[in-house]
């Protein structure tokens, strides 16, 4: 395989520029014109630019922006003591961990040689460390990276996630274990998001000890769904964890994109009517639960919908539409907020149980200087 140490070298100078630079914030982000809704974070493209972005939920007004040196992808939240880190797109060779008032200057983690992130980390309820899920990419071996967010998020050293691809983390209810999906694709920044092992794929939920690395539990899918990525998670007030999936076989096949599982039990998966399943086309691009912890929203941005389940039973209450739909997070109001690569922002409300099948409310229209990334997360 060929180096890639002239394109990493490019993205440390432009790393490097992007934390030299400044917050912004326009007469927007001044506190007598903020909006009064619960604030949110976001990657996107706006006029050529990447950048992370706090925003009102309400207005979608910015309150702070972050020029980025890449696309963006998702964020971990440390709400607490108000900060958080936004990771690069995979293969991402950038993070950056900022203050959400703007206080200060961004600041970059440091990054293992044959390392690269895959967007997504979680801080232990302490607030003292990180965890950033990340692909060791010469052995195709999957890890947490461990951040000391007491010393600057210097580099503690990785944990092993029993599975290749590991792309999102959270932190469990206990505030002690991690919940890791390994999507099992193996790729290689060489190639960019090239799967190199369809044939042998085999993804996994692993619950880790935060405190010692230790593999708790893990699960696998039946073999014959073996090309169906796990990707992204959810908590619901159970302390479920709820997962979308990605499915790397053919679009005749229709699995059940859709799962659940409990400790010591097995997956459930849940497929909802055939149109739904159909409409989703084998991808979800991201997932949350609304505030009670009741409702499940799942994004298809290929599909141009948002699903959503009934947590406790699995039932699908209904679905909307919205044009390369992918950013979901919750909403003050037992809905939730969707964002759009075409730069639109929505609100789907609705009550507990019903209601969602309504036509999202438009918060920003769509707009051709704009383009939000794939996740948007309430702080």
């Amino acid at each position: 395989m060929r180096s890639t140490a002239i394109d990493r070298r490019g993205f440390l100078a432009l790393l490097a520029a992007a934390a030299a630079a400044p917050f912004e914030a326009g007469a927007a982000g001044r506190d007598e014109d903020r909006g009064r809704g619960a604030p949110y974070l976001a990657a996107r493209r706006q006029d050529g630019r990447y950048e992370a972005v706090v925003l009102d939920g309400d207005t979608g007004r910015e309150r702070l922006v972050l020029p980025l040196p890449d696309r963006g992808h998702s964020f971990a939240i440390d709400a607490a003591r108000g900060r958080a880190v936004v990771f690069g797109r995979q293969p991402g060779f950038f993070a950056l961990a900022f203050d959400l008032e703007g206080r200060g200057k961004p600041a970059a983690l440091p990054l293992a040689a044959g390392r690269h992130f895959f967007g997504h980390g979680a801080y232990t309820p302490d607030g003292a460390l990180l965890f950033a899920t990340e692909n060791d990419y010469e052995t195709g071996r999957g890890v947490l990276g461990v951040y000391d967010a007491r010393d600057g998020h210097r580099r503690l050293g990785e944990i092993d996630t029993a599975g290749i691809g590991p792309h999102e983390v959270v932190m469990m209810p206990d505030g002690r274990t991690l919940c890791v999906a390994n999507g099992g694709i193996l790729t290689h920044p060489d190639y960019g998001k090239l799967e190199l092992n369809l044939d042998s794929m085999k993804p996994s939920l692993a619950y880790l000890d935060a405190r010692s690395g230790r593999l708790l539990e893990q699960v696998f899918l039946p073999a014959q769904w073996h090309r169906l990525s796990l990707r992204h998670l959810a908590l619901d007030a159970s302390g479920a964890v709820w997962v979308g999936c990605q499915h790397m076989g053919g679009l005749d096949e229709r699995p059940a994109l859709v799962l659940r599982h409990r400790r010591g039990a097995a997956l459930q998966a849940f497929a909802g009517p055939g149109g739904v399943l159909r409409g989703m086309r084998n991808y979800v691009g991201s997932v949350a639960v609304d505030p009670l912890g009741a409702v499940v929203a799942t994004s298809s941005p290929v599909g141009g919908c948002v699903v959503f389940w009934d947590a406790a039973d699995g039932r699908c209450l209904g679905s909307a539409a919205m044009d390369d739909g992918c950013g979901v997070a919750p909403a003050p109001d037992e809905g939730f907020l969707l964002s759009s690569g075409l730069g639109a922002l929505s609100h789907a409300a609705g009550g507990v149980r019903e209601g969602f099948g309504n036509a999202p409310r438009p918060i920003l229209r769509p707009a051709r200087e704009r383009a939000w990334d794939n996740h948007l997360r309430r702080v």
